[in-house]
């Protein structure tokens, strides 16, 4: 599955209990449509003790997102906006639809 949302792009929480907030993509999964973004959609996670003397814990975790409740943030107005592509010195490059500028 191809996705218009890579690595490193800021992105907006459109939908779910994160709704608003907005962060980094830290990794995408193309073959689930999903990507995790730094610090949303964070979930409880019991933890065992790895070593001898060390107690178990719960630990706070951050779990992938659907690509579908997810907007890219463009550079220029900062809010979220379509992705769209277009040719530039023979290379295709993503662009944001409602202004027009170049995404990374």
């Amino acid at each position: 599955m191809y996705m218009k949302i890579k690595k490193g792009d800021s992105v907006i929480i459109i939908a779910g209990k994160d709704k608003g907030k907005s962060g980094k993509v830290l990794r995408s999964y193309p073959s689930d449509s999903m990507v995790l973004v730094e610090g949303m959609n964070m979930k409880k996670r019991h933890q065992r003790p790895t070593r001898q003397n060390q107690h178990g814990q719960i630990v706070e975790k951050s779990f992938p997102v659907h690509i579908s409740n997810v907007a890219i943030i463009d550079p220029k107005t900062n809010k979220q906006a379509r992705v769209g592509y277009k040719m530039e010195n023979g290379k295709k490059v993503r662009i944001a639809r409602k202004s027009g500028s170049i995404l990374s």
